[in-house]
């Protein structure tokens, strides 16, 4: 869902291989009284993108930020859509390689409305040092149609002395006239050559008048050549 709604958007983003600058695209775009705002942040090792459209008085604020350091990599895309209502997207990518250690992060986030309320974080860390592999992969998504969607996203990973991290964390909220929260949070550690996975996705959506919240956490720890895998999975559907 959160792949189509991007290329509705109009979004093309390509890149997964470790940068060497940073690149900020920022667009909004306001009709009918709405009203719109974009900022686009990146430092270092870094792309950032942001979105932001409005239209019949509504309004939407899209937040996009990437930071890779060294032998980091980020990317963080933040897409906000509003038809008469209230969107909120943030998207925040931090990347951080130190000592030959590679740490790659990537976040996504959308919120989209009609006449209702839609607010997406997305947030993704990742730290790897003295040759150790840190991933960590956020997406966000709301979306509600005369009704509150909330979503939050969070993933971070720790790749150490030669060790290797990975966090991925997915969460959709989705509402008809109702509430809709989702909450996950995925985090992976791993040291002396040993090996984490962590895996947590969230969706919750609701019906009119219904209340529906998802809460995932996921976390996973690996050393001394270790393998550790963690997955975690909440569908909660009231309609």
């Amino acid at each position: 869902m959160k792949r189509n709604i991007m290329m509705a958007a109009g979004v093309l983003f390509i890149g997964s291989s470790i940068a060497v600058a940073g690149e900020a695209r920022s667009v909004s775009y306001a009709t009918n009284g709405g009203s719109a705002s974009s900022t686009a942040t990146a430092t270092g090792n870094a792309t950032a993108l942001s979105i932001a459209g409005a239209t019949n008085g509504g309004r939407a604020v899209s937040d996009s930020r990437a930071h890779g350091e060294r032998w980091g990599y980020g990317e963080s895309r933040s897409v906000a859509v509003a038809d008469h209502g209230l969107a909120v997207s943030r998207a925040n990518a931090d990347a951080r390689g130190y000592a030959g250690g590679r740490a790659l992060s990537e976040a996504e986030s959308v919120a989209a409305t009609v006449g209702g309320v839609a607010v997406s974080n997305s947030d993704a860390l990742a730290h790897g040092s003295y040759w150790g592999d840190a991933t960590s992969r956020s997406f966000s998504t709301a979306l509600s149609d005369h009704g509150t969607a909330l979503s939050n996203s969070r993933a971070i990973s720790d790749g150490i002395f030669g060790g290797e991290a990975v966090s991925i964390s997915d969460s959709l909220a989705d509402t008809f006239r109702g509430y809709s929260v989702s909450d996950v949070e995925a985090v992976s550690g791993a040291s002396l050559y040993g090996r984490a996975v962590s895996d947590g996705v969230g969706i919750s959506v609701s019906g009119p008048g219904r209340n529906g919240r998802a809460d995932v956490y996921a976390e996973s720890r690996a050393k001394r050549s270790g393998y550790s895998r963690s997955n975690a999975s909440v569908i909660r559907i009231v309609r």
